[in-house]
């Protein structure tokens, strides 16, 4: 997310260089982009019924928070967790919930989710971890060069590493994504270097705000070099976050203008929330690499169609979209509607943050998808 505010700012005494454009997705914005319907080995059930997925009487949950280390070109990077389970006899299964990446991305906006998900009478006791990515929320945000490549990194090491959080999880490991965090994974997936049983994609982006807006070529990548080197620098770059971002009349603005889709859902509570994590310590270096395009996972609608036509027949997945998107949101979202691979589509309120502005809505969907994929064939 970012700041709606027009720039035009010289970024250095000898640089031509600006920017000089409202641009309606604001800076370090989520972007989103959906998908739609079966076709693959998982077919849903027209005649599944959920009456069994009642909430009426909601048992008591766990919830713990946790730090995991993460050892990554040799630092060693606290990154922040959260768990949350019922007690029960059931066998368990595990879900890994992985936030939107953003200049506030945080725990925080999959928590109700999960709650709602460990709380449902199934077959099975889920297990939810919700993770912090490196660089943002509440884990530790070193000068690292981020770039998609390590953010896949992480989420890689995170699934596979025998001291993760996620270490006693059996093969059902089934992960929830958002933004970015969707594509990152469909990317690691493709590749074979992590391996869900089953994958939800909600409101899935993989351009960043000025790729998407300003394009590719070499003069715009120059310029956003020269932005995120900016944004860097120890004194003028905080500066030009401040202003840009950490403010709370421009968090306000993002969040009613298109990250949520109704703004009398924008509480004071949520801004200073965000707020409160646009000053931690390191709060602009992912912010810099997601806005300039770094953090992208491809670079074309084509790649991104080949990342869910790739896993075809072989991982379930389900995409959720929005019916308040943004205009440039929506429109890649209809070109994935009839993609390769995806195996359910769902359209729900919301715009680029359905799982906070609508956890209960997101989580009833979300779970139907585990039901007809897990619990039904149990």
């Amino acid at each position: 997310m970012g700041s709606c505010a027009t720039i035009n700012t010289c970024l250095s005494p000898a640089s031509s260089f600006a920017l000089s454009r409202k641009i309606h997705r604001p800076f370090f914005s989520q972007l989103v982009y959906s998908l739609k319907q079966p076709s693959i080995a998982h077919k849903v059930s027209a005649s599944l019924t959920y009456s069994n997925v009642s909430v009426t009487d909601k048992p008591a949950t766990q919830f713990k928070t946790n730090k995991w280390q993460w050892k990554y070109d040799n630092n060693s990077i606290n990154v922040h967790y959260e768990e949350h389970e019922k007690e029960s006899a059931e066998p368990s299964k595990h879900i890994l919930l992985v936030p939107t990446i953003s200049d506030v991305s945080t725990v925080e906006e999959w928590r109700l989710v999960a709650k709602e998900i460990v709380q449902r009478d199934g077959k099975f006791n889920w297990h939810a971890t919700i993770v912090d990515w490196p660089g943002l929320g509440y884990s530790d945000r070193p000068k690292l060069d981020y770039t998609a490549d390590v953010m896949e990194k992480f989420l890689v090491d995170l699934v596979n590493s025998p001291d993760s959080p996620l270490s006693c999880s059996d093969s059902d490991l089934v992960i929830f994504g958002g933004g970015h965090a969707a594509t990152i994974l469909l990317r690691a997936a493709k590749k074979g270097l992590v391996n869900p049983s089953a994958i939800a994609a909600v409101a899935p982006t993989w351009a960043g705000p000025l790729p998407i807006v300003f394009g590719r070529d070499t003069k715009a990548e120059s310029r956003y070099e020269l932005l995120r080197g900016t944004l860097r620098a120890p004194a003028v770059g905080w500066m030009m976050y401040n202003i840009l971002v950490s403010n709370k009349k421009a968090i306000q603005s993002q969040y009613k203008s298109h990250v949520y889709s109704n703004p009398e859902n924008v509480t004071p509570t949520i801004v200073d929330s965000r707020y409160a994590l646009t000053k931690r310590d390191g709060a602009r270096y992912v912010p810099a690499a997601f806005l300039t395009g770094l953090l992208d996972p491809v670079k074309s609608r084509e790649e991104f169609l080949d990342l869910f036509s790739s896993l075809e027949g072989k991982i379930p997945i389900l995409v959720v979209s929005t019916s308040g998107s943004p205009k440039r949101s929506k429109a890649e979202m209809e070109a994935l509607r009839d993609a390769k691979g995806v195996s359910k589509f769902v359209e729900v309120p919301g715009a680029l943050l359905p799982q906070e502005e609508f956890p209960s809505v997101v989580a009833d969907e979300l779970y139907k998808f585990l039901v007809e994929n897990f619990e039904s064939s149990a």
